[in-house]
């Protein structure tokens, strides 16, 4: 393991961290980092798993794709054995041995040309959404303890990557929300001359009474014309 290099690799990803959308290139460089860096790795990529649902953020080839749709497919796997278990590292040695566990994964896989594959769990903000970082090998028993290492340190950066992405849309959720809101408002008190206080309520009352959030009803103002009505404020 070249580890003078890797480490001169992980200080170019941590720059990438104070960069403004950099979460797409921080991702692209650690899969490109261990397949250069890790010994025995051919291939990487950045899967999400979502209540089944596989997708493919990042990888470094057709392989890495290829896995991750077979085990959305088949709904199996090792990510998918990792996420249901709390696991948060597999090393699979050789995957032409495991057909017992995954019937249908492992063949298919092996078919593609997969020795054995190391994945790690990235734990982040957000329970809905699994990440894992996965790494193939074409030959058995590629993966040794430092490779394992090596992984971990790439995995930690794709965690903090994609909790940053997760953070940046929440918070742009709640900007956009408050931009509609303030707008739908600005609306209802220049057509009824009403204050702001009165223009909240007419909104909030809606949103309660037709169990839709308060965004929801503003968007619906601000994109149709069409109004809440309640506290003597009624559509035109």
């Amino acid at each position: 393991m070249d580890w003078r290099g890797f480490a001169t690799d992980m200080a170019a990803m941590a720059r990438t961290f104070l960069a403004r959308d950099s979460v797409a290139l921080t991702l692209d460089k650690i899969v490109e980092a261990a397949v250069q860096r890790v010994d025995g790795c051919d291939a990487a990529g950045v899967l999400v798993l979502r209540r089944d649902q596989v997708t493919t953020l990042v990888s470094t080839e057709q392989l890495v794709d290829d896995s991750d749709r077979l085990q959305e497919a088949e709904r199996e796997g090792p990510c998918f054995d990792a996420a249901g278990m709390g696991h948060a590292v597999f090393r699979i040695q050789d995957l032409s041995t495991e057909a017992v566990r995954w019937r249908s994964y492992a063949p298919r896989a092996h078919a593609l040309g997969i020795g054995s594959m190391m994945g790690f769990l990235l734990y982040t903000d957000d329970q809905d959404n699994l990440g894992a970082l996965n790494l193939y090998s074409r030959r058995p028993g590629a993966f040794d303890d430092d490779s394992e290492t090596a992984g971990w340190l790439l995995a930690a950066h794709a965690a903090v990557a994609l909790s940053g992405a997760h953070e940046h849309a929440t918070l742009q959720r709640a900007v956009d929300s408050r931009h509609v809101i303030g707008e739908a408002m600005g609306m209802l008190m220049e057509r009824h001359h009403i204050d702001e206080e009165a223009a909240f309520t007419v909104l909030r009352r809606y949103s309660q009474e037709n169990n839709l959030k308060l965004r929801d009803v503003a968007r619906q103002f601000t994109d149709k014309g069409t109004q809440p009505t309640g506290d003597g404020v009624h559509g035109p």
